[in-house]
């Protein structure tokens, strides 16, 4: 069996694994790259896939850099592939696709219009075609939960998986799906593959979220494996505990409120912004601070949370009961959805404090970007990042102190607070990777994808100071052979 590398290998964007047992060829995750080097050439090469010789592709969750690639395989897919993923990401994989064509085909729009005369224009990635072709392949998988979890109520049959929660699909390779706690509908996947030498079991743990953490629920780790790819995004600290993180978080909300003053958040649409958005129904429930104007300017994240309310299976016990009394939406009486651009346009024009929450969470693109050339440059203004900053964005180059950063083509001085609460991040820090990894019987090899390589090297070093005797740390287009 041979597993080649697509991406995040070095770097945290562009996941994919391609599994080759002899019998049969499954990818795993086919995800964009983005920020630093991010270019639409090496988003376009698809390196050792052959969309032609797949039999199956598996989804561990619907994250851009997880899913981002899998129109470009559209065309050329045999009819028998299908995209295995739970039911949460198979409706979010749909959202953020097609968001993804109408920013790509917009871009390739105005780029048609700027050209100059005989200047080549690059077709977008891909369109509304491409997206709608290959989610027709989406097939949902239930998750395989702890006995304590299965059916409990709301859920709707096959949600959860009974029994040993194993399926196969491909000749010789079977799959079963555990709990990631990333986001809704996350998860890691076990594969059992028989291959021309015989029969091994690698794990993908996908993105692991944190432990006791608001709505999704903990990751279930596999005790199993031959050979595991392990995340290592924050490989080499801890966040802060979740209550801390929430505890500082009213602080700046409430020292906003009495200076009326704004705070900008960049949020990617998918968890984080649930997330965020499930903090502050709590402290105004609680009256821990003034209750101040929230803009949601994400018609995404909008639309990211309503399927959180349609899967409650796949979030927590709390979290279910809190939806189910109404508590969630009683808590947040002063959040406002904006849909348009003129409405975003419009909170330049506002005074007093308020809360913005805006994509992109990298604040490479989105609305974030037009609140911050508009507000950077002010005293009093603060920009709270919750999530991790990969190497060349502009949110990295913000909470690194860049005195002067570019947007949308102009030199803007950086006059606001930037804060940064780790807490908030989706991802499990080094703590809760070596607790998830602890959960394998006999230490099995090891190979840390992504995460940037100084958090590699640091994971690897704790790992092999566990007795894990064989840890691996690739780079992009390697192979790794059982």
């Amino acid at each position: 069996m041979r597993i080649d590398l697509c991406g995040a290998a070095g770097e945290v964007t562009g996941s994919g694994y391609l599994v080759d047992t002899g019998r049969a060829r499954v990818l795993i995750d086919f995800g964009m790259f983005q920020g630093r080097g991010a270019t639409d050439a090496r988003n376009r090469d698809l390196g050792p896939v052959d969309p032609a010789r797949l039999d199956a592709i598996v989804l561990t969750h619907a994250h851009l850099d997880h899913t981002g690639r899998l129109p470009l395989l559209a065309e050329r897919l045999p009819r028998q592939c299908r995209i295995h993923a739970t039911a949460p990401t198979i409706d979010l994989t749909r959202l953020i696709l097609e968001d993804s064509a109408r920013i790509q085909v917009g871009d390739h729009e105005r780029d048609l219009r700027h050209a100059r005369p005989g200047e080549r224009v690059d077709p977008p990635l891909y369109a509304h075609a491409e997206v709608e072709s290959v989610t027709q392949r989406l097939s949902p998988v239930a998750v395989w939960t702890p006995a304590e979890r299965r059916n409990p109520a709301h859920c709707p049959p096959g949600a959860l998986a009974g029994g040993d929660g194993w399926l196969q699909i491909a000749d010789g390779v079977r799959i079963r799906m555990r709990e990631a706690g990333h986001i809704l509908g996350s998860a890691s996947i076990e594969m059992d593959a028989a291959g021309t030498g015989g029969s091994r079991r690698v794990v993908f743990s996908g993105d692991i979220g944190q432990r006791d953490t608001p709505i999704h629920p903990d990751p279930d780790p596999p005790s199993e494996a031959d050979l595991v790819f392990l995340e290592s995004t924050y490989g080499d600290r801890n966040h802060r505990p979740f209550a801390e993180t929430v505890s500082e978080f009213q602080t700046i909300i409430r020292a906003a409120a009495w200076d009326r003053a704004k705070v900008l958040i960049p949020a990617f649409a998918v968890g984080r912004t649930q997330i965020l958005l499930w903090s502050l129904s709590e402290l105004f429930r609680r009256h821990a601070m003034p209750r101040i104007p929230i803009y949601l300017d994400s018609p995404m994240a909008a639309r990211a949370s309503e399927i959180y309310r349609t899967h409650p299976c796949a979030t927590d016990a709390e979290t279910r009961a809190l939806q189910a009394s109404g508590a969630i939406e009683r808590g947040l009486r002063t959040l406002r959805v904006l849909e348009t651009s003129e409405q975003s346009r419009a909170l330049n024009d506002e005074w007093g404090s308020s809360i913005i929450i805006a994509g992109s969470g990298t604040c490479d693109g989105g609305r974030i970007m037009h609140h911050l050339l508009h507000n950077v440059w002010k005293q009093g203004v603060q920009m709270v990042a919750t999530g991790f900053m990969p190497e060349g964005s502009l949110g990295r180059r913000l909470i690194e102190g860049a005195r002067s950063v570019r947007i949308l083509g102009r030199s803007v001085e950086v006059r606001a607070k930037i804060r940064t609460l780790g807490g908030f991040s989706a991802h499990a820090g080094r703590d809760d990777l070596l607790w998830w990894h602890g959960h394998l019987q006999d230490a099995p090899r090891t190979a840390l994808t992504h995460g940037e390589q100084r958090q590699r090297e640091s994971l690897a070093a704790a790992l092999r100071g566990r007795g894990v005797r064989t840890v691996d740390v690739p780079m992009r287009g390697a192979s790794i052979e059982l």
